[in-house]
């Protein structure tokens, strides 16, 4: 068994109203392709080697902070070899994020702004919006700082949208997932938030893969 199967990293998750910072945590590692491993959104049911892939988008100052939202996915019948379809859409910091923070609040807080977004589809659904939130997050900036062969994990939460109920995901930066202990303990973490968070943590399965 490997080190991190022995020794999780440590999970600390904050529920989607919570103005607590987020250890570490920096927007910029955030940014680019994620495994979604895990899911309560029924329509994964019956798909496959679904990913996310985001990209922020270059901004003058004053503007809120950007970044396009690329999900990409197969059916469960479709061959590993064929071309997933796409869900386009534009994710923008919450401006109610961007308000000043009371006097007092220690500085590292602030980080706490990057956490909450709103989505919104492209194209055809664009009539689509959903509020979502970032509940944990390993990644950092500078990846030189995160503990050697640790792996990166983010438990994400979105609300309704027209065509979807709301849900729970589980992200990893490989297909093959996370270390059976290190789920574990973020979907122990993610009931321990209580709220609508817990209750969806119950309801989550394995997101289906291509055999490599």
């Amino acid at each position: 068994m490997s080190d991190s199967e022995d020794h999780p990293s440590v999970v600390c998750l904050r529920s989607p109203d919570s103005d607590e910072a987020l250890p570490g945590f920096e927007l910029g590692g955030f940014m680019g392709t994620w495994y979604v491993t895990h899911s309560t959104l029924p329509m994964w049911k019956s798909r496959k080697d679904v990913t996310i892939s985001y990209t922020l988008i270059p901004s003058s100052a004053g503007q809120p902070i950007q970044f396009e939202d690329v999900v990409e996915y197969r059916s469960k019948n479709d061959l590993p070899t064929s071309k997933r379809s796409r869900i386009v859409g534009i994710d923008t910091l919450l401006p109610s994020s961007l308000a000043p923070r009371p006097a007092g609040t220690a500085a590292s807080s602030e980080r706490a702004t990057e956490t909450r977004f709103k989505w919104r589809g492209k194209g055809w659904l664009l009539i689509a919006s959903s509020r979502w939130h970032i509940l944990g997050c390993s990644a950092t900036a500078h990846p030189a700082d995160s503990p050697s062969g640790r792996p990166e994990w983010a438990p994400t939460s979105f609300e309704k949208t027209p065509f979807t109920p709301a849900g729970l995901d589980v992200y990893s930066r490989t297909p093959e997932g996370l270390p059976a202990a290190l789920l574990e303990e973020i979907i122990h973490r993610a009931k321990a938030l209580g709220g609508d968070v817990s209750k969806l943590a119950e309801q989550l399965f394995e997101v289906g893969r291509s055999a490599s």
